[in-house]
């Protein structure tokens, strides 16, 4: 048997394939980009194709270079696409930035059949979730919804093409809002308010779920959602790790032995394996912001790292300027899909310097709004070890600022490519392949005890922020 092993991670703006060896080690890997559209105000979609042919790209890649035991997926959570009988796209694929379903999320949030759903499926009521998405094609597209032969993610438009079969892991199936994330079955009550059928939907199996793919001749194993998979990869799964990404988006996470249902319906609760939850909380601003200031804001051609060289030179704090990068609206734990960006400070002392760095510390932030509203105990809390993934995880710069504003300790493990392999441990699982999760720990970050209060200043000017602006009206 092949001792190589491939983890494709579908994102939001690239697919990506990472082959390791049996140890966790990174070997070689490629990726493919694809855009974003914006048809509409507050819409954001993907061509299906465009999905689909990236991560073709990318296997054929993979395979001109390794014999392959298997490939395991990760992949965006939140994506709706509608599809007919020919397995055609009816619709583009409305990813989780699509904020279209807003007000009729806001509308049903507030009601007690809202707060119902939230305590069926631990997902918030918002226009993120493929349940508003839904919602709202049933009162804009009601012929359009009862035609489709299946109501999909991303993916699974992708392991269709690939497999010829309709299937859906439950760590994916956990974050639709379509689920009773205490049985893992699609709830009845949701479907029948929605008038969609269960047949319109894939069948719940779990993430060792393998089929094979004539296409390419190999076994394809189910895997999981990225978020999920990237507590799996990093090995923050004890109650003493705290999972930290950054991508396109953001997300903190932390292990529940039980489905988790926060009062105030701030949180999400994902399912993980067997008996093991996520209770987390995941932001739209992550580094899109960055990508949103280089090009649209400074219309620079430096690269990231050029950037980070210029906040570098600016003193912690970035001397009183303050950004609430709510650029998409924001999730967690606001929940609030029509928050709007807020600078607050701006003076002529200010450089480029000053507005990349309190972009960094703003996005950050709200990671540790959400990390206090999971773990409220701060004694507990600060003893935590932070473990991080994403692509911000290859600037020190940037790690450095994450353990001065949380005041935790921050690991990087060996591979920050957590996601593709917490899907190869699947992929392990499903063939019970032997091996051990021993995650080394590449570099380690201690918090700077004298950045304390000037961070927790601007941290809680950043929270007084929302609360004071979010009722001013723009026009």
């Amino acid at each position: 048997m092949a001792d190589y092993y491939a983890g494709i991670d579908l994102g939001t703006t690239a697919t990506k394939a990472v082959v390791f060896n049996q140890q966790g080690d990174v070997l070689y890997q490629v990726s493919q980009e694809y855009p974003m559209f914006h048809p509409q105000p507050e819409w954001s979609t993907q061509n299906p194709q465009d999905l689909l042919k990236a991560t073709n790209d990318c296997i054929v890649d993979i395979l001109s270079r390794f014999d392959l035991c298997f490939i395991s997926f990760s992949a965006a959570m939140q994506s709706l696409i509608l599809v007919d009988e020919n397995h055609q796209a009816l619709t583009d694929c409305m990813i989780w930035a699509d904020n279209r379903a807003a007000d009729i999320a806001d509308k049903l949030k507030h009601t007690t059949t809202g707060q119902r759903f939230y305590d069926i499926t631990g997902i918030p009521i918002h226009s993120f979730s493929p349940m508003t998405k839904i919602a709202w094609l049933k009162e804009h597209e009601p012929a359009l919804l009862a035609s489709a032969h299946k109501l999909i993610s991303a993916k699974e438009y992708i392991w269709y093409h690939l497999t010829h079969e309709y299937t859906i892991d439950t760590t994916l199936a956990s974050g639709t809002g379509l689920i009773d994330i205490h049985s893992l079955q699609w709830s009845e009550e949701i479907l029948n308010y929605l008038s969609i059928q269960k047949t319109q939907l894939s069948i719940i199996v779990k993430s060792t779920h393998r089929a094979y793919c004539k296409q390419y001749g190999l076994e394809l194993v189910s895997g999981g959602g990225d978020g999920i998979l990237a507590n799996l990869g990093s090995g923050a799964i004890t109650p003493d790790k705290m999972a930290l990404t950054i991508g396109t988006s953001g997300a903190v996470r932390v292990v529940s032995s039980q489905p988790f249902i926060d009062s105030q319906m701030r949180t999400q609760c994902y399912h993980l394996f067997n008996t093991e939850y996520l209770k987390l909380g995941a932001v739209n601003n992550g580094a899109v912001v960055l990508q949103w200031l280089k090009n649209n804001i400074l219309e620079s051609s430096a690269s990231y790292h050029e950037l980070f060289e210029k906040a570098e030179q600016v003193p912690v704090g970035s001397e009183g300027l303050l950004f609430v990068p709510y650029i998409l609206g924001e999730r967690a734990p606001i929940w609030d899909a029509k928050a709007k960006g807020i600078m607050i400070g701006l003076d002529m002392q200010h450089t480029q310097g000053h507005i990349i760095r309190a972009s960094m510390e703003g996005i950050l932030f709200g990671l540790r709004q959400i990390a206090e509203v999971l773990v409220p105990q701060k004694e507990i809390l600060s003893n935590m070890t932070l473990m991080v993934s994403g692509g911000f995880a290859k600037s020190n710069f940037w790690l450095q600022m994450t353990a001065d504003i949380f005041q935790m300790k921050v690991e990087v493990s060996n591979t920050i490519e957590s996601s593709a392999w917490g899907a190869v441990l699947f992929g392990f699982k499903s063939f019970e392949i032997e091996f051990q999760n021993d995650i080394e720990n590449e570099l380690t970050f201690y918090p700077n005890t004298e950045y304390s209060l000037v961070y927790q200043q601007g941290f809680e000017r950043f929270k007084n922020a929302y609360k004071q602006f979010q009722n001013i009206a723009l026009v």
